[in-house]
């Protein structure tokens, strides 16, 4: 027996390890597997939110180099016409567009003949003005020449900033006179990515690193780039000749749903400080509409590999103390054996009890850390989920702004031109000493500029982003400035608007601007279920119950279907179609009013029409607000 225990010792080691070695690498590989699913979706999410706030950056300024062709002085200034002999055309028009790149908060604004020669720029008082440059080999230019519009990003040729280049062929009667080029800087929207814990780039179709939120990505590539490629970029000076290094990106291995496992090499403290394990990333990348673009999210593995190996390393831990508990009460059963059978009994009895205890202790250990680890969790989610509402209620916003876009031009152009009209007529009555109708000239004027200041006031105060701070908030108000904004929508439509507040009017507790964004949503959504009517109604109602202030919105459209209601609160719900929307515009809303303490419900009025119902607490009582 004794010649054959050191063997039986060997045996129990060898299956121990091997045990423990299967035990810890199938719980990594399990953890693994979960960690990076809910990592892809995650990513997707991302990769959702970077593209809207590209296209949304890139769509503010894409109605503006075809507005160009609404100026008689551009038009005239290209077509070299005969009016301006004396050569004063050109200064006006370098002017007006040193003006409108202010106004814009454009880079750049400038105008290229059919010949490729700059003959006015916003810069025009630089000593590196553009004015006379020689641009026909920008690849922009010759095809806004060919089809109307054209897109490129590239690095300047004159001062070597970056930018996106807009452009668009100007012609008057079918004669084309030449192209109207915007320069837009990108650079703060990869400002805003660099707050973001999850890196993100942009490359174009060659594979160049465009936009990054780590400064040491950008212009540097993904793949070797061809001989011919280069040879390109020489002629078109897109990158204005810089190196063009690798980024050191290697592809390790290809998931589920376009996904990747990548490694960067650490080359600079910069980088080393945005991902703090070997480089090791989740790409998830995403062709972006209307360019040759890709969008590339990459995701930290840090979090999930942590993850995987506590979980192996428990497991392993596990398997060992199973392990030795059996070793241990097979030896105890061995020893015990020859014993009286009461006393073997009783013996056998405790230490099924011990046994149970330990692994009952064990079991509550090993919950208790669980639960640590996901309240832990749970707090870190329901921050970032904080964070992300913020911003999805502030891209709304913008979003409406960008809707409201074409009517505010509306609006602005009629004041521009009777102040134009105004100006120019004051002149010629103060040259005649008609001076009262200089003054009533003045003062229509002013009324003009007031009503300007109004409009451009309305929309500074709504984009502005929320302090999250509560306070009193006149709730017809409230009801009133979203219908200004919603103002030019609502005359398209050719919607009627009911309103029914009392006075004094109800004073709730709450965010003005995120109470304004939700009545905005719920106004445009009723708009939507109306659109294609002729005669659209929207009834608003503000009322006082008890210690509730109660704000309604009613439509008059076809109401909302049993799917709908089941599942209107849920979030990326859409009965919109594809495009309309993401489905997060009521479920934000939802929680915008619950934050103040209140409801927002949904249902059929019983006359037709879907009718939406916020319930916030009073202030105080209505009759005691002045």
């Amino acid at each position: 027996m004794s010649s054959h225990r050191p063997l039986r010792y060997l045996l129990l080691l060898i299956s121990l390890i091997i045990l423990m070695v299967m035990s810890g690498f199938g719980a990594y590989r399990i953890a693994q597997q979960l960690g990076l699913a809910d990592l892809q979706t995650t990513g997707l999410h991302r990769l959702d939110l970077y593209s809207a706030s590209l296209e949304r950056e890139i769509g503010k300024y894409a109605f503006l180099p075809g507005t160009l062709g609404l100026e008689r002085d551009v038009l005239a200034l290209l077509e070299k016409s005969n009016h301006d002999k004396s050569g004063k055309l050109e200064p006006q028009v370098n002017a007006y567009l040193e003006q409108l790149n202010e106004r814009a908060g454009t880079l750049s604004i400038y105008l290229i003949d059919t010949n490729g020669h700059v003959v006015a720029s916003s810069n025009w008082r630089r000593a590196d003005s553009f004015v006379g440059e020689e641009l026909a080999f920008r690849p922009y230019f010759r095809e806004a020449m060919e089809s109307g519009h054209g897109r490129f990003f590239g690095i300047g040729t004159t001062r070597g900033e970056p930018g996106y280049y807009l452009a668009s062929k100007l012609t008057d009667d079918n004669e084309t006179l030449g192209v109207a080029v915007i320069k837009v800087s990108l650079e703060q929207l990869e400002k805003s990515w660099t707050t973001v814990e999850t890196p993100a780039m942009v490359s174009d179709e060659n594979g160049v690193v465009i936009l990054g939120s780590v400064a040491n990505w950008k212009f540097t590539t993904l793949r070797p780039l061809e001989e011919k490629t280069r040879t390109a970029f020489d002629q078109t000076q897109q990158y204005n000749r810089r190196a063009l290094k690798p980024l050191g990106l290697k592809e390790l291995r290809e998931l589920d749903h376009g996904a990747r496992l990548v490694s960067i090499a650490k080359d600079s403290p910069e980088i080393a400080s945005v991902y703090p394990v070997a480089g090791r990333f989740l790409a998830q990348s995403r062709p972006l509409p209307g360019t040759p673009w890709t969008l590339t999210v990459l995701s930290h593995l840090k979090q999930v590999d942590d993850i995987a190996q506590s979980r192996a390393a428990v497991a392993v831990v596990v398997t060992a103390l199973l392990f030795m508990f059996g070793l241990m009460a097979n030896e105890r059963r061995r020893h015990l054996k020859d014993r009286l059978a009461a006393r073997e009994a009783l013996q056998q009895a405790h230490d099924e009890l011990e046994r149970k205890v330990n692994e009952r202790t064990a079991d509550l250990s090993a919950t208790n850390l669980q639960l640590q680890d996901e309240i832990t969790e749970r707090i870190r989610a329901e921050r970032t989920l904080r964070a992300a509402q913020d911003e999805l209620v502030q891209a709304g916003k913008l979003a409406v702004i960008g809707q409201l876009s074409t009517g505010i031009a509306h609006e602005l152009n009629q004041p521009l031109a009777a102040l134009r009209t105004l100006s120019g007529n004051g002149v010629r009555f103060l040259d005649r000493g008609d001076l009262n109708t200089v003054r009533t000239n003045l003062e229509r004027i002013a009324q003009l500029t007031d009503r300007m200041g109004l409009i451009t006031g309305q929309l500074r105060t709504f984009a502005r982003k929320s302090s999250g701070q509560l306070q009193a908030v006149p709730l017809c108000n409230a009801l009133d400035n979203s219908l200004a904004l919603l103002e030019q929508r609502l005359i398209q439509a050719n919607a009627e608007v009911r309103r029914y507040c009392p006075l004094p009017e109800p004073v709730a507790l709450c965010d003005v601007n995120r109470l304004e964004q939700v009545l905005i949503n719920l106004i445009g959504n009723a708009l939507d279920a109306m659109e294609g009517q002729p005669a659209p109604v929207i009834e608003l109602g503000c009322e006082s119950i008890g210690q509730q202030a109660r704000l309604t919105v009613r439509d008059h459209g076809p109401g909302l279907d049993d799917t709908a209601l089941s599942h209107l609160f849920e979030a990326f719900f859409t009965t919109k179609q594809a495009g309309g929307g993401l489905g997060l515009g009521l479920t934000i809303s939802a929680d915008i009013i619950r934050d103040f303490g209140g409801t927002l419900t949904g249902t059929n009025h019983p006359e037709g029409g879907a009718l939406f119902t916020l319930e916030i607490p009073l202030i105080h009582k209505a009759g005691q607000h002045e």
